[in-house]
């Protein structure tokens, strides 16, 4: 599997591209927040023949969810989600608004996503996470035949996601981080929703919340 980043949106969020070698693709956090950010991942899409079939989100915050509207449009592909999330994806437009940005209300999900559930896709398979702190209903994204972990905003290179949001909770976040994704590998590389990637090694060693 291999797997791009793409930086979208004024809130600059990690979307990624999972692409399998059989041309299917699957799209996590789709944060393009116009259509010319839109534009930049069809046209890589497409100048490498690239087949969409599952769009994830690790969670629902506006920054996550941008772009889910165009690709329900292009693709005809409805995103997945944790249902603990769908207060967040119902009032995305309004938080947008308080941001003086605008979006229509993402689409509704194709289903909701439960912890450790196997996401299936060509010939690759994800294991969901619960890991809520950041939103009641965040999900990572583990896949352990290439040794990498999709965290959302839960976890971060030397940070870990704000708790200050609604359904947000620091001793939820920190145990959800401890239980849940420290006792991956270490050599799990991490993609978070935002910044670089880590690893869960790195992470567990150094940083200043989790030591």
């Amino acid at each position: 599997m291999e797997i791009f980043r793409f930086v979208f949106s004024p809130i600059q969020v990690n979307t990624y591209v999972l692409v399998d070698k059989s041309g299917d693709c699957a799209i996590i956090d789709c944060g393009c927040y116009d259509k010319k950010e839109f534009s930049r991942l069809t046209d890589f899409l497409e100048s490498k023949k690239l087949n969409p079939v599952l769009l994830l989100n690790t969670h629902c915050h506006l920054d996550h969810v941008f772009g889910n509207r165009f690709v329900f449009e292009k693709y005809h592909i409805s995103p997945y989600s944790n249902q603990l999330d769908e207060p967040i994806r119902k009032n995305a437009a309004n938080h947008a608004a308080l941001f003086g940005l605008s979006m229509e209300t993402p689409p509704e999900p194709a289903g909701f996503i439960t912890d450790h559930q196997k996401i299936k896709f060509a010939g690759n398979v994800l294991l969901a996470l619960h890991v809520p702190g950041h939103s009641a209903g965040s999900i990572a994204y583990y896949c352990e035949s290439d040794n990498c972990v999709f965290t959302g905003d839960a976890l971060f290179a030397g940070s870990i996601g704000r708790t200050d949001l609604p359904g947000g909770n620091f001793d939820t976040l920190i145990k959800s981080i401890k239980t849940q994704l420290l006792t991956l590998p270490g050599k799990t590389v991490v993609y978070s929703g935002h910044g670089q990637e880590t690893t869960i090694k790195h992470e567990a060693d150094t940083n200043q919340y989790l030591t």
